[in-house]
């Protein structure tokens, strides 16, 4: 049986560079884990107590908690703005936090990979996307990274998942979410 791997992507842009690495993970996943890519993030409301609500949360808010739900694991890429995460990934992160304690995350694999345009690849961004998720309640791998620098000018011509050296290491990031996927709580 697969591990089922959701990936969320903190870029909105059609380009993405991030983007186009959780496609690479999809296309490049080793044969016991399932990676797919969340899609309508840029359709999640901002995080509001006052309208998550039982019975009328977005519709947009509850797929996500529904894809999320299904999950055995998640992998987070992290574009890097102002020195953060983005606010799109920051928000996925809080709807699934909710219920306190009870959440999607709560419990499941969580591994923060992605590429920046900077010289350390994004990693202050992902450093917070990794607090972040733990303190929602996800099992953050702490020892599975993966920063890609340079992104616009390595990926300007290459794809990362026509990219050899991406594609081992992102290869082996999906195999370690997926080698011991954490029971739900």
């Amino acid at each position: 049986m697969s591990v089922r791997i959701l990936a969320l992507v903190g870029s909105l842009r059609a380009g993405s560079h991030n983007r186009q690495l959780a496609e690479a993970a999809v296309k490049h996943a080793p044969a016991n884990a399932a990676v797919e890519v969340f899609e309508g993030l840029a359709d999640v409301p901002f995080y509001n107590e006052d309208i998550d609500v039982e019975g009328s949360v977005p519709a947009a808010a509850a797929r996500l908690r529904e894809a999320a739900g299904e999950a055995d694991a998640f992998l987070l890429f992290s574009p890097e703005y102002n020195g953060t995460m983005p606010a799109v990934l920051k928000n996925a992160i809080d709807w699934l936090s909710r219920p306190y304690g009870a959440g999607a995350l709560t419990g499941k694999q969580v591994a923060v990979v992605g590429t920046a345009f900077g010289q350390f690849g994004g990693v202050w961004a992902q450093d917070d996307a990794r607090k972040s998720v733990g303190i929602a309640g996800g099992a953050v791998l702490e020892d599975v990274k993966l920063s890609i620098p340079g992104s616009v000018t390595r990926f300007a011509e290459t794809h990362p998942a026509d990219d050899a050296e991406v594609v081992a290491s992102l290869t082996e990031v999906i195999r370690r979410v997926a080698e011991q996927p954490v029971a739900a709580a």
